[in-house]
Formats: C-alpha cells, sequence, structure tokens
C-alpha cells in the first residue's frame, strides 16, 4: 500500500504562500491521481487539486484557482502544493490523498490513501 506524509503547513498572513509537501513512504506504481483535500472545523472534506500522472494532468477547485499549484516529482515521490495570496477562508486541515481511480479525483471518498494532514492557518 502506499502511505503518505505531508508538511510544511503553518500560520502565515493573508497574502503569504506556503508549499506543503507529501512523500510517499512505498512505491505508488498503482495511484493514478495524487490530490490535496482540505477539511475546515465543522465542515465538510473538500478537493482543492489533483495531478493525474498519467497525461502529467492537473485540476483545481474554483476556489483556489489561480492560487494554487500542485506538483510532483517522480523521482521522489513527493508532490507538492503550492499555495499562494492565501486568504483566511484557505484555513484549514489539509490532506495529500492517493487514488487508484482517474477520474474521481474531486470525491474524498474515491482516494485509497490519506496521510494525517497539516493545519494551514491564514490570519487577517
Amino acid at each position: 500500500q502506499v502511505q503518505l506524509v505531508e508538511s510544511g503547513g503553518g500560520l502565515v498572513q493573508a497574502g503569504d504562500s506556503l508549499r506543503l509537501s507529501c512523500a510517499a513512504s512505498a512505491r505508488t506504481f498503482s495511484v493514478y491521481v495524487m490530490g490535496w483535500l482540505r477539511q475546515a472545523p465543522g465542515k465538510e472534506r473538500e478537493f482543492v487539486a489533483a495531478w493525474r500522472w498519467n497525461g502529467d494532468r492537473t485540476y483545481y477547485a474554483d476556489s483556489v484557482k489561480g492560487r494554487f499549484i500542485i506538483s510532483g516529482d517522480n523521482a521522489k515521490n513527493t508532490v507538492y502544493l503550492q499555495m499562494n495570496s492565501l486568504k483566511p477562508e484557505d484555513t484549514a486541515v489539509y490532506y495529500c490523498a492517493a487514488s487508484r481511480r482517474g477520474n474521481t479525483y474531486y470525491d474524498p471518498g474515491s482516494y485509497a490513501y490519506w496521510g494525517q494532514g497539516t493545519q494551514v492557518t491564514v490570519s487577517s
């Protein structure tokens, strides 16, 4: 199975940038999509961004489009989420996840493997 570990979260001010990293501790040959999802207190977990390895395709939620960039380093088995122009509404626990499916990246329930999450807090 795939094991994931997130890092890079923290407390920043609105307008600042952060880069989250997700390192896979196991082989990822069976993974088709790597995703970043987030959950704010009292809210449902929501899709943020995803990277389809086959075709090097990226997908973004409307709320982060133009501000966040997902990328990866296959040699290091690591996926990144560059977050720019952060807003207070971006505050959440961010989770890295991996899916064996290639077309359900928007659905949190479609991801088979999850990291423990990293807290991102954006103050005004």
